[in-house]
């Protein structure tokens, strides 16, 4: 027996031998009803089932067994009512429309044909950095699964174009396979991540606050990868030996050639007399001029994106609308302060009616039973007990005034009635240090600009610049609040279709195919929120998460212990379930607990987000490494794959640790923008 299929079948006996052993069955009650339902969900995931019926059937079924615990009669109609009910309240879940459009959009930029000239062209940057193949191949990874999002599509494609070059180069089979596997999962993560959209759904939490935050740690995670890497190669060279000369040096094309001959060997400046000065014989004067206009473009682009900075930063005299992107997942939450049980042992928390003024109503002609267990809210799902809404905090006139009173970022505390022009005259700390950056960047770009640099300068203009406009425009409009999530996406699905048109790739086959990995994909996910919110409201009725959260409770933690010990279970989740069911099934179960610990919402989601990586890198089900067993030569085996993935492992614990250390890494940019 593979010890793949040993180690799951070891995981779902412990599970079966932990429900059977824990359950109190001379005096069992609803709510533990509810755990056995949700240990079964894992053993019936993991046996194969697919994960959106066998929430929907196990939910249905035990929401059955709640309503016949009270009201035999009506037990069918009132489970059959809500399996509807929570249907719908899907379908009329706003934010779930950017989904289909970000994974279109991705693959569009997929069909493109990018990531070939990316990939060489970061090979041809960073020849000189050691292990410059894996270096060139993690960065590559992280803007191509930022484009994207499609963690098997990056592993997949930088497994065929990646993974032979670093084996051709000496490089180690368990590193090759274990940065590209790393990297490629960097997509669930950096925004605009699918992820956080079903997070922030599930969750009550703004998908543009998430983004936000989640910038900052997925640049960290992915400087973490490419620290290790280099301190590696320097370490041990023969795991990553050193490239050639011949392989560092880029061709240079025949017109630089001549230029570089003719006018020495500083581009800036050979080009500058180039347009003026008489030219080598063949050379004419339009390819001189359009090699100087790609030469500019850098300075044109950066100098553009530092003014649109400038021109959008937030305004300190207006509060942002913190909800800008908010749209509540109807009928995923589970109440934490449920009633205490109207009858002895019955274990079942009466629900609170619909709220006529919001939430989802119930579709024409279903009447509700008033006897037996009362129907789960319909209001969506709602904030940690005990904490207002976003939106509710917004108009709230006192919250207002203090939020009109501090006249800058950097200056909150002064008194009311600073005069506002030396406030509009004044750039942010973060905005001047940015713009610092932006102008030695192109200072070191022009002077250090010699013939070879300049060819790989045209390499990048092709291929990296144009996923860097996109990724840009997509995540500035939303962060600064010009598009919600769902307009965004439209958008950049616009920019995918115009990138794979302007590369000579957009056809009807390409859009075919692409529609129909797009369907193929949403369905999914839809189906997922089916199940979950049939699921959860089983969970609800039956006590199960007022059973979790007595127990929690009871255990005194502190909130460092609270975070560590729910870290932890997401952890040891990611080795079995991948992240979609770990983010439907749990999070309704943690998010009520909040509260009660005084811990953000949001800044849970980044930890949750973050740690989430390892779904896609821990056996047996790390889909990554299968993706790329799928494409890598027959010699690596898939204990190889295993075995590099397994420092990334590492490094996203101390990225998890780092940001709970320092939660100014995710939770800057959100309060800088929408929390003053």
């Amino acid at each position: 027996m593979k010890r793949e299929l040993l180690f799951g079948l070891s995981i779902m006996a412990a599970v079966v031998v932990a429900a059977l052993v824990l359950t109190p069955w001379s005096a069992l009650q609803s709510g533990h009803l509810g755990l056995l339902m949700l240990a079964l969900v894992v053993v019936a995931i993991m046996l194969g089932f697919p994960t959106a019926f066998t929430l929907m059937g196990m939910g249905m079924m035990f929401t059955f067994f709640a309503y016949r615990m009270s009201s035999p009669d009506s037990a069918v109609q009132q489970a059959l009512d809500l399996m509807v009910q929570r249907a719908y309240s899907v379908m009329t879940n706003d934010v779930l429309i950017s989904i289909p459009l970000f994974v279109f959009m991705g693959y569009l930029v997929e069909r493109a044909n990018l990531i070939e000239k990316l990939f060489r062209a970061m090979h041809l940057a960073l020849a000189r950095v050691p292990g410059s193949l894996a270096v060139a191949t993690l960065i590559t990874c992280a803007i191509f699964a930022t484009a994207t999002g499609i963690v098997g599509a990056v592993v997949t494609l930088m497994g065929l174009l990646a993974y032979p070059a670093m084996l051709k180069a000496g490089y180690s089979e368990k590193v090759g396979a274990g940065v590209i596997t790393a990297g490629g999962c960097l997509g669930i993560l950096i925004p605009p991540s699918v992820l956080l959209i079903v997070y922030g759904a599930t969750a009550g939490v703004s998908v543009v606050q998430l983004y936000a935050g989640a910038f900052f740690p997925g640049l960290m995670l992915a400087g973490l990868y490419v620290v290790y890497v280099i301190i590696l190669a320097k370490i041990n060279p023969s795991l990553m030996p050193p490239l050639s000369a011949e392989a560092r040096r880029p061709r240079l094309s025949e017109s630089t050639a001549a230029l570089s001959q003719r006018f020495g060997s500083h581009a800036v400046l050979g080009l500058l007399q180039g347009l003026f000065k008489p030219l080598p014989a063949g050379l004419r004067r339009g390819v001189v001029a359009g090699q100087a206009l790609q030469a500019l473009l850098p300075a044109l682009l950066i100098g553009s994106f530092l003014v649109a900075l400038v021109l959008a930063r937030p305004d300190p005299s207006k509060a942002p609308d913190p909800s800008a992107g908010l749209v509540e997942m109807t009928g995923t939450a589970m109440e934490s302060d449920a009633k205490e049980p109207s009858e002895p042992n019955s274990g079942l928390s009466a629900l609170p009616e619909d709220d006529e003024k919001g939430g989802l109503q119930e579709p024409p002609g279903a009447e509700k039973d008033e006897g037996g267990v009362k129907e789960p809210p319909m209001s969506g799902l709602s904030e940690p007990p005990g904490a207002e809404p976003l939106a509710k905090r917004a108009n709230d006139p006192a919250q207002s005034a203090a939020v009109a009173g501090a006249q800058s970022i950097g200056a909150v505390g002064e008194p009311a009635g600073a005069p506002e022009a030396s406030e509009a005259a004044s750039l942010p700390l973060w905005l001047s240090i940015t713009i610092g950056v932006g102008v030695l960047i192109l200072a070191l770009t022009y002077t250090l600009l010699s013939w070879e640099r300049f060819e790989v300068l045209k390499l990048l203009l092709s291929s990296f610049f144009p996923l860097a406009v996109l990724i840009l425009s997509v995540l500035g409009s939303i962060v600064f609040g010009l598009a919600t999530p769902t307009e965004a996406a439209a958008v950049g699905t616009l920019g995918g279709a115009l990138l794979a048109l302007a590369y000579g790739h957009l056809n009807l086959p390409v859009v075919r195919e692409s529609v129909f990995l797009t369907g193929k994909t949403t369905a999914m996910v839809c189906w997922l929120f089916v199940g979950s919110s049939i699921f959860s409201a089983a969970f609800a009725l039956l006590g199960g998460q007022a059973l979790v959260e007595a127990w929690v409770l009871s255990l005194g933690l502190s909130k460092l212990e609270f975070l560590v010990l729910s870290q932890v279970i997401i952890f040891l989740l990611g080795w079995p379930l991948e992240w979609t069911e770990i983010i439907v099934i749990f999070m309704p179960i943690f998010i009520p607990l909040l509260d009660n610990f005084g811990v953000d919402p949001l800044f849970f989601g980044l930890l949750v987000a973050l740690n989430l990586q390892t779904a896609f890198l821990s056996p047996p089900v790390a889909m990554s490494a299968f993706y790329l067993k799928g494409v890598a030569p027959p010699h690596v085996t898939l204990n190889q794959i295993f075995a590099g993935m397994i420092p990334f492992m590492g490094i996203q614990l101390l990225a998890l640790v780092l940001l709970y250390l320092v939660p100014e890494i995710g939770m800057w940019l959100p309060t800088v923008l929408y929390r003053q």
